[in-house]
C-alpha cells in the first residue's frame, strides 16, 4: 500500500510561514529551512521586545520628568517622594507628557508638592 502524506496541510503550513517572511533579505524569504528559522527567531524577538518596550518607555518618562523637575530646582527622586507624600496619583506617562508639552501645568504640580 502506498504511503499517505497530507500534502495539503503541509503546504498550507509552509505557505503561512513563507508569507510571514515575505520582504526579508536574501534566502530568508524563499528557502524553506532558512525562512522557518528566520520566522521563529523573529517571533522570539517579538515576544521579548514587547516586554523590553515597556522598560524603555518607563526609562524615557523618568528622564523627562527628571529634566522637568530639575528646571524647578528638584531632583526626580525628591519630586516623586513628595508626590506620593501628598497622595497625588499621576502616572509617569502623564507627568512626562506634561513636562514636555505643557510646562505650565507641570510647574503647577511642582508648586503643589513644594
Amino acid at each position: 500500500m502506498p504511503r499517505s502524506v497530507n500534502v495539503v496541510a503541509a503546504r498550507a503550513r509552509r505557505k503561512k510561514i513563507m508569507k510571514e517572511t515575505r520582504g526579508q533579505f536574501g534566502r530568508r524569504k524563499n528557502v524553506w529551512t532558512v525562512a522557518k528559522n528566520a520566522y521563529e527567531k523573529g517571533m522570539v524577538y517579538a515576544y521579548r521586545d514587547r516586554r523590553t518596550k515597556k522598560r524603555n518607555f518607563r526609562a524615557l518618562w523618568i528622564q523627562r520628568i527628571n529634566a522637568g523637575a530639575r528646571e524647578h530646582g528638584m531632583s526626580y527622586s525628591v519630586f516623586m517622594g513628595k508626590l506620593h507624600a501628598k497622595n497625588i496619583e499621576i502616572s509617569r506617562k502623564v507627568l512626562a507628557d506634561l513636562a514636555m508639552n505643557n510646562p505650565e501645568a507641570f510647574k503647577a504640580i511642582v508648586d503643589a508638592v513644594k
